[in-house]
């Protein structure tokens, strides 16, 4: 599966900018995230990535057959397409992504398949229904998950289970509770800024 998309982009400032690659969620677009990243990386280079599956008109990055419930093949093509793509970007800095909900989970799905490729992720609400399997290569990458306690789509122990998950993969990994449910919320908001904190330098 070729790895293209529709995007919406942003210039960094010199060619070792980092690189900010947001991913909407399920029903969003490339808009979605767009200003919040200039906001949070003012002097990074934004890709804007849209979804290009459909489900009843609302974009997602792969199927599914119900809440919760993954097209875990056609989950496995997609990952490919989107690791070749962000491949494909040649990022001179820090490759950085930031989803949420069903991009949370598609970026989480290639930072398992792929962790070479991602110097730092930002996980909004994700839901791994799976037990991950161990890989190489996280060791030292950033990882960044914000959740809500209450959320009904992503339980918090399944929540927990990922953020360990990575830890287990030498990654540096926290997680951001909010006492909410699937709602973004300032504090969260706050959190990701603190975390991106220092790839606004340099």
């Amino acid at each position: 599966m070729s790895g293209t998309y529709f995007i919406k982009e942003h210039a960094g400032q010199g060619p070792a900018a980092p690189t900010l690659v947001l991913l909407h969620g399920t029903g969003g677009d490339e808009n979605q995230f767009f200003n919040l990243g200039r906001q949070l990386l003012p002097r990074a280079r934004l890709v804007a990535v849209r979804g290009d599956v459909s489900e009843g008109g609302a974009l997602r990055y792969f199927r599914r057959t119900g809440e919760g419930v993954y097209d875990m093949d056609d989950l496995a093509v997609r990952t490919e397409k989107m690791a070749g793509f962000l491949r494909g970007l040649d990022a001179g800095g820090p490759l950085i992504g930031l989803g949420y909900s069903n991009g949370a989970n598609i970026l989480a799905s290639v930072m398992m398949a792929h962790p070479e490729l991602v110097d730092a992720g930002v996980l909004m609400h994700p839901l791994i229904p799976w037990e991950p399997e161990p890989v190489g290569g996280l060791t030292g990458r950033r990882v960044l998950i914000t959740a809500g306690r209450r959320d009904p789509i992503c339980p918090a122990g399944r929540t927990q289970a990922l953020a360990d998950w990575f830890v287990e993969q030498g990654a540096q990994a926290e997680i951001a509770w909010h006492e909410g449910g699937h709602e973004i919320v300032q504090a969260e908001l706050a959190a990701i800024a603190n975390f991106l904190g220092d790839y606004n330098h340099g």
